[in-house]
């Protein structure tokens, strides 16, 4: 019988990595990789059975290539602290693996619950990210990757897709949305930094207007009611900050010097 190991990355989730790890109790295996948080999100971990192994957070490139290293099964199932394993999912993965000759690694939709709404249309449906299913070396990232982190395939195999949806709630309110955006821009802008890349205000403005457009236009998000309004406005604030960071990281501005200023300077210029 194949195994599968399930690990989760996470920091700081505290109000999310029980419901998270809940879902994938089935697995002969989970390991949390956490970034040292500090507000219990270990701690539930290891009272629900996971095993936590603490990465120091040098990007979510790197915090992927150590979390799968630490799994030590054959299979590997990859899940975010946003994200929620269903039933219907666990069967077919479960199912996929004991096939005599599967794929080396597969893709699962995922379905977005924002607003109390399941969002059908904003690039979110069937959103499939990266593969979450598959066997131990098959996949690695590259390990500089700050954010959007890019992945190889290492395998002559075509990748498969599964059919049954994982859940995930991407924000917890309108707060996380602009924290999101914000965390997410910062890291975007450092990578846009080491790939050499220029940016600029008009830079920023154009590309945060062409992500709205993209996402609620291009991608029908309008047809998400306020929801997709709000996912595609968090979308232009997290672009427009990323080339504004990128700018103001090459930029070098600095502020005009001032002196040491006493007493004793009084009258100065007018002697």
């Amino acid at each position: 019988m194949s195994k599968i190991s399930a690990y989760i990355i996470a920091w700081n989730e505290a109000d999310k990595i029980r419901s998270a790890i809940n879902s994938v109790l089935w697995a002969d295996e989970i390991v949390l990789a956490d970034s040292f948080s500090t507000d219990g999100t270990a701690e539930i971990a290891a009272e629900l059975g996971a095993r936590v192994v603490q990465i120091d957070f040098k990007g979510f490139g790197n915090l992927r290539n150590q979390a799968m290293a630490a799994c030590t099964h054959n299979w590997i199932f990859s899940l975010d602290a946003d994200e929620r394993c269903t039933p219907e999912a666990r069967d077919e993965m479960l199912a996929t693996v004991a096939l005599p000759n599967p794929a080396d690694a597969y893709y699962i939709p995922r379905r977005n619950f924002f607003m109390g709404r399941w969002i059908k249309h904003s690039g979110f449906w069937p959103d499939y990210r990266q593969p979450q299913l598959f066997r131990k070396g098959a996949l690695c990232f590259k390990g500089d990757d700050p954010v959007h982190e890019e992945y190889e395939i290492v395998s002559a195999k075509p990748v498969g897709y599964l059919q049954q949806p994982i859940w995930q709630f991407p924000y917890k309110n309108l707060e996380e949305v602009a924290r999101k955006a914000n965390r997410y821009s910062t890291l975007g802008a450092e990578k846009l930094r080491q790939r050499g890349r220029k940016g600029g205000m008009l830079t920023a403005l154009s590309r945060g207007l062409w992500s709205f457009f993209h996402m609620y236009i291009l991608k029908k998000g309008i047809l998400d009611g306020w929801p997709g309004l709000v996912i595609a406005i968090g979308n232009f604030e997290g672009t427009w900050y990323k080339y504004a960071k990128l700018h103001e990281l090459t930029a070098g501005w600095q502020p005009p010097d001032s002196p040491p200023l006493g007493r004793d300077e009084i009258g100065k210029k007018a002697r």
